[in-house]
């Protein structure tokens, strides 16, 4: 309870913070109707699942994940074959690279971090963001800015990822590449998704599935984003906070592809990007951290939990 009153206090510091700093909101996101929202089916939930063991085993060390002994999220997946593993779960954030053989698609995914952390970081006032570096990607235009400490995390594994990845898809005609990742992991895995599309041949489909992730970049990032990756699903659990930093005041927005976990077997497909307007996503469910819960950020995404204490 003490740890919770002293959250909640935290929390509040934090939108009191953040609000004395003037920042103009994003203008209106691209899709002319946001109202509009989809049950998921049955089915289609299930069929997340193997993503979210792939999530799951990010937080597990790369001494285990090397030869994908990584207990039950590394058993749910038993066919996949691990080719690089990284991270030191401080500078670096733990990683990993394999083949899928079920869906022929090369699959890269990344660790998140200590939610309390992150929220801390993510409401601070003086959060900044800066262009994308142009070797990394390339062509992209000088209006399009990301949070910066995601870009400079992104920028240490970058060019090493890459390089297995075309490997990968040259070793085993790989038809597909699958970004993947939570909190944390899930700003990189989104950050992936455009470097994969601007470095790899077009023939190469590009899909993410990310859970809990932050904003990651300005309104033009998302426009860009939403232009290059068309199957991309950001995963939301009921009043899960971390979402919904940083701010938009601040300058940030989502992109596409919400899936809102409203209940257990209960989700729903948001239209739009950082501005549906149905009470059944995030942006109207939790309008601020203070009316949000924390430890929805771990889970349960459809019975499974996410997290370093999870890696079993």
């Amino acid at each position: 309870m003490l740890f919770l009153a002293s959250l909640s206090s935290f929390m509040l510091a934090c939108i009191l913070q953040v609000a004395a700093v003037p920042h103009p909101a994003p203008p209106t996101m691209r899709r002319a109707d946001v109202s509009v929202l989809t049950q998921m089916t049955s089915t289609q939930l299930a069929d997340l699942a193997p993503y979210t063991e792939f999530a799951r085993a990010a937080y597990c060390s790369p001494t285990i994940v090397t030869g994908w002994q990584c207990g039950q999220a590394c058993e749910a997946v038993p066919d996949f074959e691990v080719s690089l593993t990284g991270g030191n779960d401080n500078s670096i954030q733990y990683y990993y690279v394999g083949y899928w053989p079920a869906e022929n698609t090369v699959v890269v995914a990344h660790e998140g971090t200590d939610p309390i952390q992150l929220l801390s970081d993510l409401t601070d006032a003086d959060v900044l963001m800066e262009r994308l570096n142009s070797t990394l990607f390339p062509g992209v235009d000088t209006s399009v800015e990301v949070h910066s400490g995601f870009a400079d995390e992104h920028a240490l594994t970058a060019s090493i990822i890459l390089e297995e990845v075309k490997s990968l898809i040259s070793q085993y005609d790989a038809s597909s590449v699958t970004l993947i990742g939570h909190s944390l992991g899930g700003a990189l895995a989104e950050l992936d998704c455009v470097f994969m599309a601007l470095n790899l041949p077009s023939s190469i489909a590009i899909k993410g599935v990310t859970y809990g992730t932050p904003r990651v970049g300005n309104p033009a990032w998302a426009a860009l984003f939403d232009s290059l990756i068309s199957d991309f699903q950001r995963i939301n659990n009921k009043k899960d906070i971390v979402p919904i930093v940083p701010g938009r005041f601040m300058g940030f927005s989502h992109v596409q592809g919400e899936v809102h976990i409203v209940s257990p077997g209960d989700a729903y497909e948001c239209p739009g990007d950082d501005d549906a307007t149905d009470a059944l996503c995030t942006i109207q469910s939790v309008p601020n951290v203070l009316e949000g819960d924390i430890l929805d950020h771990l889970g349960p995404y459809q019975g499974i939990y996410i997290g370093t204490i999870y890696c079993t």
